[in-house]
């Protein structure tokens, strides 16, 4: 065994004791094994959950909504609104909470957006939405938790 290898090896499993998370090794995300295999598929393989079945689709309550993998706070419920796409859509995210990339799956270029902190998918912004910017975040609502003021 060479030195890159003992000290890679040393070094996860330091990681591996010190966190209450798994890495993947494919891609050495930080994954919350609270997380259902349908939230995992989902944030980690770029996934989507089946329109109109987030019950987020119907929380109208103050508050903010969070990543459910690393808990980074993403949106606040002022920016929610009813997109009739039957995912949970926000009109602008909290500065920072994003970073993005274009996805040309399904023939069409579309900008996919990932948690800044861990990486996670969410969903895809469009330019479709209200108020001074047109942005429409179409977020999986199984990557979200909803916390309440």
């Amino acid at each position: 065994m060479n030195k890159r290898t003992f000290f890679k090896i040393l070094f996860y499993g330091i990681v591996s004791l010190t966190f209450p998370f798994k890495i993947l090794a494919v891609d050495k995300r930080i994954v919350n094994p609270n997380l259902t295999e349908e939230q995992k598929n989902i944030m980690f393989k770029e996934g989507t959950e089946r329109a109109g079945t987030s019950v987020l689709n119907y929380e109208k309550r103050k508050g903010s909504y969070h990543c459910a993998n690393c808990n980074n706070k993403l949106f606040d419920s002022i920016a929610k609104f009813n997109s009739g796409t039957g995912w949970p859509s926000f009109s602008q995210a909290l500065p920072g909470a994003f970073k993005t990339k274009v996805d040309y799956s399904f023939g069409m270029k579309r900008t996919e957006y990932h948690c800044a902190k861990c990486g996670a998918h969410h969903g895809h912004v469009f330019d479709d939405g209200p108020g001074p910017d047109g942005k429409r975040y179409c977020n999986n609502g199984l990557c979200l938790i909803f916390v309440p003021k």
